[in-house]
Order: C-alpha cells, then structure tokens, then sequence
C-alpha cells in the first residue's frame, strides 16, 4: 500500500458518529487513503512515515469567519484595550502607550468596549489629557473607531463627509465632530493614514497569530477579506513553506460598489497559492447593534438600528446573483432579524452554486420565523457564540441587550434552536473580535458563559450545544462551504486534515477542554508537530 505518513491514535472521532474502533489513518498525497487498525501498519509501503500517537484523531477544526490580515497588523502594531473598564483605565493605558512611543506617533488601540462611555461616545475629551496627540481606537466589534480632535484637526474631517454606503461621521448638536466614527468607509478615512508596517514586518505579527491558532487545533481558516497586504504577505509566507494552516479568502464587496466593483471581487477568484486561495466573496448588509447600524424591523430604544448599510439594499440583491451567476459562494454579515431575512430572501432568488454553501455571518438576534430557512435553502448559519458569551452581560446590563430591548436579546445566537430546525450550524470566532482557540469558543458554545468564568452567569441557556454538536460545526459543516464533499470527516477519500488532541474532547467537561493539549495537526497531509 502507497502511504506518506501513517499516524495510529487511541481512537479516530468523528463528530455525531459512532465510535467506530478504528485507531490508523493511511495518508498519501494529502488524502486518506485507508482507515482501519493496525493492520495497516504493515501493510504499507516501508517508505512511509509512522507516527504512534498518545492522543485522538478529530477532523481538523476550521474557522469559518476570521481577519487574520489585519487582526495580525492591529495586534502587533496597536494597544489592546480588553482591560480598559472605564475612561480611568483608558487614560492610563493611553499614557502608558505614549511615554513609550513617543507624543508625536499615532496612538492606535483596539478592543475598545464602548460601555464605559455611558450615554454619548466621544473622543473630545482626549484633548484635555493629551493634547495634539493623534489617538484612534477600533471598538471591540471593529465596526467604529473613536478619535482624539487632533485625528480630526490633522485629517480636516468635518462630517460633510458622503460615503457610498451608510457610514458616517457623527456630530454633535452643534454640528461638530464627535470623534465617534461609524462603519469601515468612514473609519478608512483615519486608517488609511495608520503607520504601514513593510511586508516583512507584518509577514511576522501574521505568522505568530497563525501559528497560535494551529498550535490550538485550527487547520483551516476562512478569511473574510482581502484587502491589501493580504496577498502580499500570504505570498511571501506560503512562498516559504511557513503557513501552518490553509487560509480561505473571500475579498469584501463594498455596499453600494459598482457593477465595475463586482468585476473586480470576480477576476480575483482562484488566486492563491500552494496554502491559501480566494474562493468566495463577503458582503456587509448591515452594521452591528452596539453602534445603532445593524438592521432590524423595528428600530432599537434610541431609535436606531433599523436600516441597511447598502442605501440600496436591491442592489446587493443584484451583486449576490452577480455571483451566483460565476458560480461564487457568499458570506453575507448580517446581524439584525430584518438583515437575515432580506439576505435569506436574495439567496433564494439567486440559487446555490458550485464552489460551497451560501452562508450568512452572525445572525445575532433573529425571530421564530427565519429558523427553518436555513435547511429549506441549504444556507449555512455562520454563529459567534464568543460574542454573547464575551460581549454581553448575562443581566442585560450591556450596550447591546439595552438597546435591542429584553424580547431581542433574549434572542440572541440561537445556536440550539438553530440546530432544532435542522440548520447547517457553523461556528466561529470573527478573530480578533472573538477568541482565536477553538476550544475555548466550542466549550463557551456549550455552557453560554466564558469558560474561564465560572463565576459569570449564563447567556440563555437554553441554546447551549452539545460537545459533539460543537464539534461537529467546526469540522462538517465549514466542508460544506468550501465544497468538500468529505472535507469535516475521517474517512477514505477525505483531504488529510487532522487535529490529534491528548484527549477525546466528547468525552471531556467544556473546562477540560478548553486546556486539552493539541498534540499535532495534519494540514493536506503535512504534519505539524506541537506537542509530540
């Protein structure tokens, strides 16, 4: 038997199957050739490599929804906020981050959570403790950015500003800029004068980010955007063999873009390299919740959150058939109930293609009505459950729970009933939104809180998901977006790609798992050692 690598385990899990008593995988030329016992041991080829693991084989877990790019970029170039629970505490990072850097760089931060700004978010005060110092933090849901007067002063920004799409500079009752900038063409208008590291520089904040996520189980992941320098460091990692995991990219269609636009996302389709490729295209229908620009049926409690990004929402209709029509799987962002049922609506009229499943990106709030469209349509459901568990208050306390109102909140990633109407249930991270490890994302999926706080209370736990069922959305169901039609599974004939866990996560608490030790992954028949 021709064989490359032959790895026997204690066991070979596959996700809501039956244990099947097999413990040896045969690979060759990056797919499973044969699956069995140790029989196969000597049946193979004397050249192939042997590998006796102390652990289990899981199909390799995917992320379906990241920004490895510039998540890498902001992360090693900018201040992480997550600790900043109050204007106190961002003051004193703030000067941290100066006397180190200097008052004349840019002051960029990220993870900002806008609930400690009560009521009004600004940057005015900035001025006051740091004056003439260039200062722009990304808010935690990457949607917003918040800015100091002299951002404003150097980049003659004065709210007059028209955008193609719903962005906006916000102002305030005497018409002048807040420094509360909302959704990415605006936000563009500040970080398109960010310091831009060279290709080497941001080749190695990307690298360390992806090696962490393989390090944790990750073989796959999908990059929901590909703006520059996403080609330019893909290439210049993969051209030295240096990408743990296959990257999936999916170039972002901006609201309102042309027809000229669409043309462009189109010819970009299928390049890629020996690890990473573009094969699909994401649209934004809408904002998020937090910042009043998410869409819902009725409007939130301050009278916002009730419109699409798209000033005209037909014409994403007409984009999506555009691509269905070249034959280009979807990811449609679309957080609000009206949001989900209008992208559900344009997939239907556009139809499924051959290069994956349609899928729409968070759904964080949706009605009983829209729950059986996912299986009627073969859509797949594309949840963050890290978001509720990490980003709300289980106590409704939060910006998010105030604004949607109890009912909506109570609504919120509907993972469990999801899954009860038979929807193709994917599960993912929106890293560096949400946690990169999948296993701390999976076991949060299961208890509804942070696995980390068990103190914390539990978000709705009435939608927590079994360990298999966890599992069994990080591994089948993101193969149905990319048109494997044995990707997410161990058996003859599935693409080699492997997670070997110390232990078998379906039979571990959500806290064991989340610390289980990833011993290697396999990544198109490649092994990669990390804890042999």
């Amino acid at each position: 038997m021709n064989a490359d690598l032959i790895i026997s385990a204690k066991a070979i899990i596959n996700p809501l199957a039956p244990e099947s008593g097999d413990t040896t995988v045969v690979i060759s030329d990056g797919i499973i050739t044969a699956v069995g016992g140790d029989e196969l041991i000597s049946a193979a080829s004397p050249s192939a490599q042997h590998l006796a693991v102390d652990g289990v084989l899981l199909p390799g877990l995917v992320d379906i929804h990241t920004h490895p790019i510039w998540g890498s970029i902001e992360r090693g170039m900018s201040l992480d906020l997550i600790d900043a629970h109050s204007i106190q505490d961002l003051l004193q990072a703030t000067d941290a981050r100066i006397r180190s850097l200097g008052a004349n760089q840019w002051i960029t931060g990220f993870n900002l959570d806008v609930n400690i700004f009560g009521e009004q978010v600004s940057g005015i005060f900035l001025e006051e403790h740091f004056p003439g110092v260039k200062i722009s933090y990304m808010t935690a849901d990457a949607h917003a950015l918040v800015v100091s007067p002299a951002v404003i002063e150097e980049l003659s920004i004065t709210g007059q500003e028209r955008f193609a799409d719903a962005s906006q500079i916000v102002l305030d009752s005497d018409g002048a800029p807040t420094g509360y900038i909302l959704e990415l063409q605006a936000m563009d208008l500040v970080m398109d004068h960010y310091p831009v590291p060279t290709t080497e520089q941001a080749a190695g904040y990307v690298l360390a980010e992806l090696n962490a996520m393989a390090a944790s189980g990750l073989t796959e992941i999908h990059a929901l955007d590909f703006a520059q320098p996403s080609e330019e460091v893909l290439r210049y990692l993969d051209e030295r063999g240096q990408l743990p995991l296959t990257v999936r990219c999916s170039p972002l269609v901006p609201a309102d873009s042309t027809a000229e636009q669409w043309q462009e996302a189109l010819e970009l389709q299928g390049l890629g390299g020996r690890r990473w490729q573009v094969a699909g295209v994401k649209f934004m229908l809408d904002g998020t919740a937090d910042n009043g620009s998410a869409w819902f049926h009725s409007p939130d409690c301050l009278g916002q959150n009730a419109h699409s990004l798209w000033r005209d929402p037909q014409a994403y209709k007409r984009a999506v058939k555009f691509f269905a029509d070249h034959q280009v799987p979807t990811a449609t962002h679309a957080i609000g109930d009206a949001a989900v049922a209008f992208a559900l609506d344009a997939l239907e009229e556009a139809g499924p293609v051959a290069g994956g499943a349609h899928r729409i990106e968070h759904l964080e709030s949706i009605g009983d009505e829209l729950l059986g469209r996912f299986a009627q349509l073969g859509v797949i459901a594309s949840v963050q459950p890290v978001h509720g568990t990490r980003l709300t208050s289980p106590d409704g306390s939060d910006n998010w729970s105030q604004r949607l109102g109890a009912e909506r909140a109570a609504h919120g990633w509907r993972t469990n009933d999801l899954l009860d109407a038979d929807a193709p249930l994917a599960l993912g991270s929106d890293w560096p939104i949400g946690i990169a490890d999948p296993r701390i994302a999976l076991a949060d999926a299961q208890l509804r809180r942070p696995v980390d706080q068990p103190q914390q209370g539990t978000l709705h736990a009435q939608q927590a998901v079994t360990a298999a069922q966890a599992y069994h959305c990080m591994t089948r169901i993101p193969a149905l977006a990319s048109a494997k039609p044995l990707g997410g599974v161990i058996a003859v004939g599935a693409p080699a790609d492997l997670s070997i866990f110390a232990a078998n996560p379906l039979q571990l608490t959500p806290e064991e798992q989340s610390t289980n030790p990833v011993l290697a992954t396999v990544v198109a028949g490649e092994l990669h050692n990390h804890a042999l």
